[in-house]
């Protein structure tokens, strides 16, 4: 029998801690456990599931919470729903006609098409909610704060009788991530652990059933909250994560994977619950301090022994007593309370020097934003910064920005795009030649862009000079540039500006003079561009001596 001298669970090694080399790489760092500072640093990690399931109930409620109470927290999740989504992110066709053989023509008469037929669907939340509450573009905002929030958000593709008026039969049903568990006949610890058995065999991870591969098969949706008071019997569904005959997913998870073989998310907010629990709670005492120290009290010492008594004919607020207890005290602004005799009252001075509350609070926003990739600028709403520093934050968060937004769309607005153009091309209400036999040209008709809001622009001039160079220089194109500065669309801007054209030209008088001069928009644009390149050399030379 092979004996093992020492099993240290710290280390996770079968080496006791004399036993390993000292001094040497990152023993002498991170992983030493001679030195003081690091001695006690007992770091205990499993696997996902251990790490991140069962602890995500917690978790998300502590979120959610937060959320409710903590204004950092609420701003923290809506300048995400905000910049990663907006007024939704819309649908821009771009088709490979290259594959399929279509003329630039075509293939625009194709996108228009298809782009009107999407919001026919997209725009009427009677036709594309399961509940009829949302359009697909609110679904879209409700999604993304729930993902947040709880660290999933599970999107059920269900089906309608198509009628007259709503063509399609495709409904979307948001699933909140506390609905997706693992029944309790599935588990042996039932409500310990997350872990289950399905009747094939199959892992069930918190809801989340995987075969032998590792691949996700199927999900377990209960029809009611953990702590719902007056739930009914509480019963799951299983629900393949693809059609066995179509392919299509019949549900989508909107997740943001931190670890491999992880199966379940982890809320937006985790990192800083203790961080923003303790500032809510210092923000909540500087407060009631600063409301005591505006109170001004008097107590009157009486032989009436009759509480209710008001010899000075105070009048009461319009709010009223918070307590109707005689023998409890309440203060406020210019106050008089008439005491029993023998009663007697004793405070501690309130008043307090400078607590250095906003430096103090600045200073734990800028830790907690670089956590959410928010800068304290943008988290707080505050813009006090050079034009220099708050651009460089912006750029910085949106960058974050940009990044959720594309696991966004690859999680559910392009999985929806493609049920939604299935059942078009089925119906034949788009034509699809090929759609459903050849894979590259499914693939083809798929491609689309997803429109958004853009960052904006802190100085309009000096942005806008810099794409138009850049556009003349090749760097960028028109289309780049026109989503970069308001999210639009270029092409749809050159129809108008020729439609524009021609209406101006019908109504403007020609040029009595033949002077032949440049035209005005061309000496304008080039007189800014001058003018902006000066301005930015002359600040860049005021910083170099700053």
């Amino acid at each position: 029998m092979i004996v093992i001298p020492y099993l240290d669970k710290r280390l996770g090694l079968y080496l006791p801690d004399s036993m390993r080399p000292q001094n040497k790489g990152y023993g002498d760092a991170g992983a030493s456990w001679h030195k003081r500072a690091t001695k006690g640093f007992n770091a205990q990690s499993g696997s996902p599931r251990e790490d991140i399931d069962y602890n995500n109930a917690t978790l998300r409620q502590r979120a959610r919470m937060l959320a409710m109470s903590s204004p950092l927290a609420g701003s923290a999740v809506k300048a995400n729903r905000t910049n990663v989504v907006g007024i939704g992110l819309r649908l821009k066709s771009q088709i490979d006609r290259d594959v399929l053989g279509m003329s630039p023509e075509a293939a625009e008469a194709w996108q228009k098409k298809t782009e009107r037929e999407f919001a026919l669907w997209a725009e009427n939340k009677r036709a594309c909610d399961a509940t009829g509450v949302n359009d697909f573009y609110a679904l879209q905002q409700l999604a993304l704060s729930s993902w947040l929030l709880s660290g999933d958000v599970f999107a059920v593709y269900k089906q309608r009788e198509p009628t007259q008026l709503n063509p399609y039969s495709l409904r979307i049903h948001i699933v909140e991530a506390d609905r997706i568990s693992t029944p309790y006949d599935a588990s042996p610890r039932r409500l310990w652990l997350t872990d289950g058995k399905a009747a094939n065999g199959n892992d069930i991870f918190d809801g989340v059933e995987v075969d032998g591969s590792g691949m996700i098969v199927a999900y377990y949706i209960r029809n009611t909250y953990p702590h719902q008071l007056g739930a009914a019997r509480t019963e799951w569904q299983r629900v393949l994560a693809y059609g066995e005959e179509t392919g299509l997913p019949n549900i989508v998870q909107i997740m943001d994977s931190e670890r491999p073989d992880q199966y379940r998310g982890v809320s937006y907010l985790a990192q800083i619950i203790e961080p923003l629990l303790q500032l809510r709670r210092y923000t909540d005492s500087e407060l009631a301090a600063a409301v005591v120290e505006s109170f001004f009290t008097a107590f009157v010492i009486t032989g009436a022994n009759k509480a209710d008594e008001n010899p000075f004919n105070e009048t009461r607020t319009s709010l009223g007593e918070v307590s109707g207890n005689p023998d409890e005290y309440e203060m406020g602004p210019g106050q008089i309370n008439v005491m029993k005799q023998g009663e007697d009252v004793k405070f501690a001075d309130p008043k307090r020097p400078t607590s250095g509350f906003s430096t103090f609070v600045r200073a734990m926003c800028e830790q907690m934003g670089a956590a959410l990739e928010i800068p304290a600028d943008l988290l707080l709403k505050s813009f006090n910064s050079s034009y220099s520093a708050s651009r460089a934050a912006l750029l910085e968060a949106w960058k974050a920005f940009r990044m959720r937004r594309e696991w966004f769309v690859a999680d559910f607005c392009r999985p929806t795009y493609e049920v939604w153009l299935s059942e078009a091309v089925a119906r034949g209400r788009i034509s699809a030649p090929g759609f459903f036999t050849a894979p590259e040209i499914r693939a083809a008709y798929l491609g689309a862009e997803w429109i958004g809001p853009s960052q904006g622009q802190l100085d309009p001039v000096k942005e806008i000079t810099a794409e138009i160079l850049a556009n003349d220089a090749g760097y960028s194109t028109h289309e780049q540039s026109t989503i970069r500065l308001n999210g639009g669309q270029w092409g749809a801007n050159v129809e108008q500006l020729r439609r524009e054209n021609e209406q101006l030209a019908q109504a403007k008088a020609p040029d009595p003079s033949g002077s032949g001069h440049p035209p005005v928009a061309n000496t304008i644009k080039t007189a800014v561009v001058k003018a902006v390149l000066l301005d930015i050399l002359k600040e860049g030379e005021e910083n170099a001596y700053k």
